[in-house]
């Protein structure tokens, strides 16, 4: 009995020494032991070419590099407005810049109203343009309705008129040794400044 009550005291003591490991010494389970250290972090400053809005008024980002062809995607960008740069057309006229929100997250603004950062710009291959879904037909008969007959016209004919024939008159044959009407004409002339003469010079 006495073996046998050593063992049950050692193995009373073996639990209580055991107990007392796992839950230390305020009595409270023993944390496992955390590393210690600090977790890198990656800091830096983004890479590229940026478009920095110049304009005093927002402006306009198309679907492609041309206000004609291409149509207006998403907001407008503001004065002061900075978004990154990914490409330009052959000749810089436009930029394409990072979009997000829009189909392909791309959209393009014209070079005049951006000032782009120091770097290089690569030449980037403008999208399609958009081409209609239907074709437009015109009806020959609607457009006929349309048309003013045009009628044959003749030219005008040059018609040249008749030769002038100027009249010769001939004295007949009771008409000669006949005096002249303009010497009868003369001579009553004569006759009036004579009887003029006349009658002032007994005015006198």
């Amino acid at each position: 009995m006495r073996i046998g009550s050593k063992i049950g005291l050692w193995l009373v003591f073996v639990l209580i020494g055991a107990t007392a490991l796992v839950w230390g010494p305020a009595g409270s389970p023993a944390a496992a032991q955390q590393p210690t250290g600090s977790i890198p972090t990656v800091t830096g400053t983004p890479t590229g070419v940026f478009a920095t809005v110049t304009y005093e008024e927002p402006i306009n980002v198309r679907a492609g590099p041309s206000s004609v062809y291409y149509p207006r995607i998403g907001a407008s960008l503001y004065p002061g407005q900075v978004v990154p740069v990914l490409g330009r057309t052959a000749g810089g006229e436009w930029i394409q810049i990072y979009y997000p929100g829009v189909p392909g997250n791309v959209g393009w603004v014209y070079a005049p109203l951006v000032t782009l950062s120091p770097g290089f710009v690569p030449i980037v291959e403008p999208p399609p343009t958009a081409t209609p879904r239907t074709t437009p037909t015109i009806d020959p008969t609607l457009a006929a309705a349309f048309q003013a007959p045009m009628t044959p016209t003749r030219l005008p004919t040059f018609t040249p008129p008749p030769a002038l024939v100027i009249p010769t008159f001939e004295a007949g044959a009771g008409e000669r040794g006949t005096v002249p009407m303009g010497l009868v004409i003369f001579g009553l002339l004569g006759v009036g400044l004579f009887g003029a003469l006349i009658s002032f010079l007994r005015g006198r």
